[in-house]
């Protein structure tokens, strides 16, 4: 399975594509992962057009089956919120004109997800995202790239397609014997 992972903003967008093969973590691949840059477009308008055209192309050319964006966080700046939303709606809508499934998971479940601490910083989710996909240390501007795989990676963690969940420790070890350390 491909799922593309974007991190929205209207600054720096950050996207990553990875794939899966269902036999847990060590199944994720990175198959292409950057960051889409704004910041020297003057214009709103013109910036969501550049997301929308540069999500669109990512999407061209790796075919996902799915898409998985970070949900709206409320910060105490109105206006930054806004912005946000609009770099999601952008987002989201070259997704649902693909006809790709589409799932939102909020910072707090992705950085549990990859890290296991909902509180973890940016740079634990960089190191668990290179860790998990086998990454080389990049550069540091890339830590959009980054939080857009760990959204990718959360997906297929809780589509089934990385480890299983698990309802007690005893179905935890059955399910993922990969991850136990003998």
């Amino acid at each position: 399975m491909i799922i593309l992972g974007v991190d929205p903003g209207t600054l720096v967008t950050g996207y990553g594509v990875i794939e899966t093969s269902g036999k847990g973590q060590s199944s994720f691949r990175a198959i292409e992962f950057g960051t889409i840059e704004s910041k020297k477009i003057s214009s709103m308008p013109k910036r969501l057009g550049t997301i929308f055209t540069r999500i669109g192309a990512v999407i061209k050319r790796n075919s996902p089956d799915e898409f998985a964006i970070e949900t709206a966080f409320y910060d105490k700046n109105a206006q930054s919120a806004m912005k946000l939303g609009q770099a999601r709606g952008v987002a989201l809508v070259a997704a649902q004109l693909a006809e790709i499934e589409i799932a939102e998971y909020a910072p707090r479940v992705i950085k549990k997800a990859v890290t296991g601490n909902g509180n973890a910083d940016k740079s634990q989710v960089e190191f668990m995202v290179r860790r998990l996909l086998n990454l080389a240390e990049h550069d540091r501007k890339l830590a959009d790239a980054y939080d857009a795989l760990a959204i990718a990676i959360t997906h297929a963690l809780r589509r089934g397609t990385g480890s299983k969940s698990s309802k007690s420790w005893k179905d935890f070890v059955a399910n993922n014997p990969e991850r136990i350390k003998k």
